[in-house]
């Protein structure tokens, strides 16, 4: 009999940007300063703002609670995967730090 790993989808939300891009298969240091990127940036923020909102409605941690209905779909960084980071997209470069993030001053 073959032996499957089966590997669950994760159950709750995070607030560690790391396992969130994991949900991709991205890592953060796959991340630059072209439009992909940008908009991943953004929809990181919307879903830090959807699992507070949550959690302090429900009065549960980040590791307890679900998106569901229209939030779902910030749980998975869309329009991201490895072969879509690597296109390069040209409209110049934008300085980006680490405050889109929410994580220190840039």
């Amino acid at each position: 009999m073959q032996n499957i790993n089966f590997i669950p989808e994760p159950i709750g939300e995070t607030t560690d940007v790391e396992s969130w891009l994991s949900r991709a298969g991205l890592k953060f240091e796959d991340l630059g300063n072209d439009a992909v990127s940008i908009a991943i940036r953004k929809q990181w923020r919307e879903y830090q703002a959807a699992v507070q909102r949550c959690c302090a409605a429900l009065h549960q941690p980040p590791e307890r609670v679900q998106l569901s209905g229209v939030y779902a779909k910030l749980r998975v960084p869309y329009g991201a995967t490895k072969n879509l980071m690597k296109k390069e997209i040209v409209n110049g470069e934008l300085g980006m730090g680490n405050w889109e993030w929410g994580i220190g001053n840039g």
